[in-house]
């Protein structure tokens, strides 16, 4: 390989490495190039991108990267999974494994988690967990179980008091339509009314019967 394709190598690599969160590493001694093609294209289906490159190169790259984390992996012939930022790293890491127990000769070496080493063990522990978008609603049930919960510890005292209040209300409305016996104002007694005068007879005294005779 010409020096100018070994630093564009390195510089893609470098990129690669700086752009890529999670990438896992396995030895691919005795894969036939098939075998590559097809582990390549499931890769490829989790989104993940199966590259084999010289181990010199790809130490240079991951200097210059600050990969610190992945310089402890590149012993012997070295293939890397490089996950894109919408990939799906179970599904990369199950491929791996189906890929090794399958062929019995790629062997998983371990993997970078955003920055963190991965050994070969918790890559395979990785495969054997659900699909991302089942983990993703069980991860998610198990964050609004407890909520939901406390919603409900939360809620409860407060619907009983209302229930309270609104009974209370209620039965104070009962009361004031209805006077119970002790409640009941006092009868007005009656009273008498003043003697009215009365009326003049209609037929004449006897004084003024014989005033009127004497006259005539």
């Amino acid at each position: 390989m010409k020096k100018s394709d070994k630093e564009r190598v390195v510089t893609e690599l470098t990129e690669r490495l700086r752009g890529s969160e999670t990438l896992l590493v396995a030895d691919y001694r005795g894969l036939t190039m098939p075998q590559i093609d097809l582990l390549r294209t499931r890769l490829l289906d989790s989104g993940a991108r199966f590259t084999v490159v010289k181990n010199t190169l790809t130490r240079r790259a991951a200097e210059a990267a600050g990969a610190e984390a992945l310089l402890a992996l590149l012993e012997g012939p070295s293939a890397i999974a490089f996950l894109e930022a919408d990939g799906d790293m179970v599904a990369a890491a199950k491929a791996l494994a189906d890929a090794a127990r399958e062929t019995r000769v790629l062997a998983i070496r371990g993997g970078v988690l955003e920055g963190r080493p991965m050994s070969a063990a918790e890559v395979e522990s990785l495969a054997t967990l659900p699909p991302l978008d089942i983990l993703r609603s069980q991860v998610l049930a198990a964050i609004i179980a407890p909520l939901t919960a406390l919603l409900g510890l939360v809620t409860a005292p407060l619907q009983n008091l209302h229930g309270l209040i609104d009974a209370r209300i209620e039965q104070l409305g009962g009361a004031e339509g209805e006077a119970s016996p002790d409640e009941a104002p006092p009868t007005a007694e009656a009273t008498p009314s003043p003697a009215e005068p009365e009326p003049a007879s209609a037929e004449p005294s006897p004084q003024l019967a014989a005033d009127k005779n004497e006259e005539e």
